[in-house]
């Protein structure tokens, strides 16, 4: 018999605070989210590629393209960046652990933390419960009704279709979907069709063994766009009631998208 349980996924609107300055302080209850386009970091690239372990090193150096090995360089780094002025702690001395299927974490200590990148945008989140997060470009060809028609369920696939912006509708499912699936740890699976995040509140039936095994009883998720080029969900055990939002690039300090 195949074992399923019960998931209940609540998307919400995120409330972005305005901060002032970048802050390496995590309070209580606060998400952190870092965003940078890979352009404003092309010029760390060098100094980022020297604070990666050996087995990040091995894995930029098995991208075919220049592009890819640049952009996994540039998002792996900053996430050893930040990490290190968080912990006040040399990011190349960081021993970051990988979960069982490759999600990071750092052993014993209070932090929870995602990175996501897109083909031309980076994020990192951190907070202190468990964390997912997605970014995705508005910029991408894609057939989306085609992908929807093969991942998303009947009524998800409706609201694309209804929506006044079909590709905006889709990609919020799809960040939704993949920011759930990283909050567990499980990482992108097959069958999206058992993961609803089409509206406010979900129940559904999960059958999927890593997914049943690993999930939490709940998640909840919101998604905000970073200017028009760029949207991101994340998603975590508890509600996300405080939000700071930073860009990462050298020299910029706006708060909000």
């Amino acid at each position: 018999m195949t074992n399923m349980r019960t998931l209940r996924v609540y998307c919400t609107t995120l409330d972005v605070g305005q901060s002032t300055k970048p802050s390496f302080m995590l309070q209580k209850g606060e998400t952190h989210l870092w965003y940078a386009t890979l352009l404003s970091l092309a010029h760390r690239a060098a100094h980022y590629r020297l604070l990666l372990d050996g087995e990040e090193q091995a894995r930029a150096a098995r991208f075919l393209h220049e592009h890819d090995r640049e952009r996994f360089i540039l998002g792996h780094g900053l996430l050893r960046s930040l990490l290190g002025k968080y912990l006040g702690a040399p990011p190349a001395s960081l021993i970051l652990q990988r979960g069982e299927f490759g999600k990071p974490f750092l052993k014993d200590h209070p932090f929870h933390f995602n990175l996501s990148d897109t083909k031309d945008a980076v994020l990192v989140a951190i907070a202190d419960k468990p964390i997912g997060v997605d970014i995705e470009t508005m910029n991408r060809h894609t057939d989306h009704l085609r992908v929807a028609d093969h991942y998303f369920t009947g009524k998800e696939v409706d609201s694309i279709r209804r929506a006044d912006d079909g590709k905006r509708r889709f990609l919020e499912l799809w960040t939704r979907k993949e920011a759930v699936l990283k909050a567990c740890g499980v990482g992108l699976m097959d069958d999206l069709h058992s993961l609803e995040v089409g509206s406010p509140a979900n129940t559904m039936a999960i059958s999927h063994p890593d997914f049943v095994r690993m999930a939490a009883p709940a998640y909840h998720v919101g998604t905000l766009a970073s200017g028009p080029d760029h949207l991101i969900s994340l998603a975590s055990t508890d509600a996300i009631k405080k939000l700071q939002f930073f860009h990462a690039a050298a020299g910029d300090q706006s708060p909000s998208p």
